[in-house]
């Protein structure tokens, strides 16, 4: 590193590094048109084989004498090929060059904007480049001699030791280090680089080699890679520990990651977003400030008016513009697209051109991947319903996606993937504890060809948006089956004849117009049977599914709603002075916002582990970590509101700002989302049964 640079650019130049190898190590080279680029598999087996027969090309005239180490090396290269790379299983671009000298960085930022020198790019495995990058820590090729590389001199303060950057690129790449193949690695890249200068030196012999006086001295080099190789096979350390000790007696695997790390690195590199999330957040960040933020003000206007049950036009506007900027359905699950998409289509493949298709598969992102977006947009009240990601109907959407027929997706699906219309979802009751939902009274009675519903259901949010269409309404088809099959769920036109919405319910006195939370009456409504959701008795069954990611939706929402809290508590107090100082001076200010961020941080990971777990284990082996997030995420994100309106004083519960709005919702949901009871009974549950008690 150049002098005059300081550790702190060092360090992002560094970071900056790792982040531009594991963004091309990512790209999916099948979408952007390099799935034939080369062979995926046996690349290392492939380059073993070139490489050597370079070597014996280059030695062939004696000019350098070839070294019999080097053959040795080969030899043990050939018998220590990682599994994987037979298989293909790290198959993906390859650089083959990748070195920091290739790299060009922003003038003014701390990124690299440049890759040069593709000449030996193509596919195979990946992590030939990863520890090709790592040559200069293990050895310096000076201009006439290999000498030890930077770790074994101590490091220039701000340059990371190589485990920190092999950390860089694991958690940026999303991929386990392979800790036990890293020798091979290693001692590959340095066989490579020696048949390299091999070739360059017999060139210069023959006086046509680039390069000038430095060729003449590559014989040297080509000879002290090859020790270093052996060096670092054998186990005699060219990195001692800092600070520096015995090199003879250093062993060089201490140096990596042991087995604990290994698992340090797995747990980190799950809770950082890839670069494909990173691109749709930057935007979303960006739709947000740009255009959401600044009308926020217009829509309470509008909310708070005699007109509160109208859509604001530029709502629609923006969505639109959400659609254009691929910010659509970020919320869709690809599994349950999938079967919609076979149900739709029958298998066939005129899926390809269809508009229907593309709904359907949103940004094919995971639970995890969609938490660090979801977060994005719970900062605002308004912004779910401009990216059609809003409640409920991203849950009952994954009610249709999950359990419905064909005819249902066709009918209702698509309006609502489209966003052309919205939904509401009818469960809770008045005069019953709809916290245990067998308590529910509504009837749904076959009748021939249809169900006639009769009940009364309240608190049936986004019943009172103008564009709602749908209801999905939890009653009972049978009150003498077993507990849990008394239950169905129907689909249910709002615009069917005895259907009575008598009135919206405020929470904490916001109507939340023109969303809205209504009170229905249902007198003989008269639905087609075809209209049921997977069967009769299958409610309870349909309800699991969907309290998995729908309601998982809120906590990650909730993340957001807490982070615009902290924002808004600190500007207030780096601002507003009292008793002769800024608030932000008081003591007492300083460690109640220290312990808000703390419980934040620590809930955000607790949601984060829950979206991933709902990825691999699905809702049922999930339930757990679920019910802890629905518990701590609102009585969180309630503690650092109810400091920030604490802060801005009676500004802080006037409708002058979001706050009072957004704590009156979060509030809420430590009853909507399921009473905290029914969740702690749940986590009490399955420790118990941990102690076979």
């Amino acid at each position: 590193m150049s002098q005059g640079v300081t550790s702190q650019k060092r360090r992002a130049i560094y970071r900056a590094t790792a982040k531009a190898l594991a963004s091309l190590h990512s790209a999916n080279v099948d979408s952007i048109g390099l799935g034939n680029y080369g062979r995926r598999n046996d690349y290392c087996k492939r380059q073993i084989e070139r490489w050597a027969k370079q070597y014996v090309a280059s030695t062939s005239e004696g000019k350098p004498a070839s070294n019999p180490k080097m053959f040795a090396l080969i030899d043990w290269l050939r018998n220590q090929i990682p599994p994987e790379d037979s298989s293909g299983a790290t198959g993906g671009l390859v650089h083959g060059d990748f070195r920091i000298d290739n790299l060009v960085f922003h003038p003014t930022e701390d990124r690299v904007i440049g890759i040069l020198d593709w000449e030996l790019s193509t596919l195979g495995n990946q992590m030939c480049d990863v520890a090709y990058s790592c040559m200069p820590y293990i050895a310096d090729i000076g201009p006439e001699k290999v000498h030890e590389g930077i770790e074994h001199f101590g490091l220039p303060e701000g340059i990371p030791s190589l485990p920190e950057y092999l950390a860089d690129y694991c958690s940026l790449a999303r991929r386990k280090w392979p800790v036990a193949e890293w020798k091979f690695y290693v001692a590959f890249s340095f066989f490579r680089a020696a048949s390299i200068y091999a070739g360059v030196y017999n060139r210069w012999v023959k006086g046509n080699a680039s390069g000038g006086e430095r060729a003449r001295h590559t014989e040297v080099l080509t000879n002290g890679l090859i020790d270093t190789a052996w060096k670092f096979i054998e186990h005699k350390s060219v990195l001692p520990q800092h600070p520096p000790s015995d090199a003879n007696a250093q062993d060089y695997s201490k140096e990596l990651p042991n087995g604990n790390d290994i698992q340090e690195l797995s747990n980190q590199e799950k809770f950082v977003p890839n670069q494909k999330v990173l691109v749709l957040r930057n935007k979303l960040i960006k739709f947000m400030e740009e255009h959401i933020y600044p009308m926020e003000n217009e829509f309470y206007k509008l909310a708070q008016s005699d007109s509160r049950w109208t859509v604001h036009p530029v709502e629609e506007k923006l969505k639109e513009m959400a659609k254009k900027e691929g910010l659509w359905n970020l919320w869709i699950p690809l599994d349950s697209a999938v079967r919609a998409r076979n149900l739709l289509f029958d298998g066939s493949n005129n899926y390809h051109s269809s508009d229907a298709n593309d709904l359907l598969l949103g940004a094919g992102l995971t639970n995890l991947e969609y938490g660090y977006l979801c977060e994005i947009m719970g900062r605002s009240l308004w912004a779910p319903q401009v990216f059609n990601c809003g409640a409920p109907d991203t849950g009952n959407m994954e009610v249709l996606l999950r359990y419905g027929n064909k005819e249902q997706l066709q009918e209702w699906l698509i309006p609502l993937l489209e966003g052309t219309i919205r939904s509401g979802f009818a469960m809770t009751e008045p005069h019953v504890a709809s916290s245990d939902a067998t308590n529910i009274e509504c009837s749904i009675k076959r009748q021939g060809d249809s169900y006639i519903i009769n009940g009364t259901k309240w608190w049936t949010s986004g019943a009172m948006d103008p564009r709602c269409r749908i209801l999905i309404v939890m009653g009972k088809t049978d009150f003498n089956a077993a507990k849990h099959k008394q239950q169905s769920m129907i689909l249910v036109d709002v615009k069917t004849p005895g259907i009575h919405i008598k009135r919206p319910l405020t929470v904490f006195g916001f109507d939340d117009a023109p969303h809205g939370h209504a009170e229905i009456t249902f007198e003989n409504v008269c639905v087609p049977a075809k209209n049921i959701i997977l069967g009769e008795g299958r409610g309870f069954e349909i309800a699991q599914g969907r309290l998995g990611p729908g309601r998982l939706h809120h906590c990650m929402r909730l993340i957001g709603v807490a982070e615009r809290g902290m924002h808004m508590m600190v500007q207030r107090a780096v601002s507003r002075r009292t008793f002769g100082k800024l608030i932000a001076q008081h003591g007492s200010f300083i460690s109640d916002m220290a312990k808000c961020r703390i419980e934040l941080e620590s809930t955000r990971l607790l949601v984060l582990e829950a979206a991933d777990q709902l990825d691999r284990h699905g809702n049922k082996k999930a339930r757990g970590i679920l019910a802890m997030a629905k518990v701590a995420t609102p009585n969180m994100a309630l503690k650092v509101l109810d400091m920030a309106i604490q802060v801005h004083g009676a500004a802080g519960v006037s409708s002058d700002t979001v706050l009072a709005h957004l704590w009156a919702a979060s509030r809420t949901l430590r009853i909507a989302d399921g009473p905290d009871e029914v969740h702690l009974g749940t986590i009490a549950k399955l420790e118990l049964q941990k102690a076979k008690l």
